[in-house]
């Protein structure tokens, strides 16, 4: 099974939240300019997602996945998934 957009946008608010300023993370962070702080709004209840939003979500997802070189297990938490890189 794959992590659940709830999950998704937490996961993608907290990267967004503290490591928006990280070096490591800033070539992410500027690609991903619409999808984090989407996902931060959605998951702070600011916002009610539409397709669209949905989509930016996912997309930015996909990419941290692919930029941590692991693959989807039903991730609770961006430290999960921080983890899971580690091996």
């Amino acid at each position: 099974m794959a992590t659940t957009f709830s999950n998704k946008c937490a996961i993608l608010s907290d990267l967004w939240m503290n490591y928006r300023d990280d070096e490591g993370m800033q070539d992410f962070v500027e690609y991903n300019d619409m999808g984090l702080p989407l996902a931060y709004f959605i998951d702070s209840d600011i916002v009610t997602p539409k397709d669209q939003a949905r989509m930016f979500v996912e997309e930015t997802f996909n990419l941290l996945l692919g930029a941590l070189d692991i693959e989807d297990k039903e991730f609770e938490s961006l430290n999960q998934m921080l983890e899971e890189q580690e091996g």
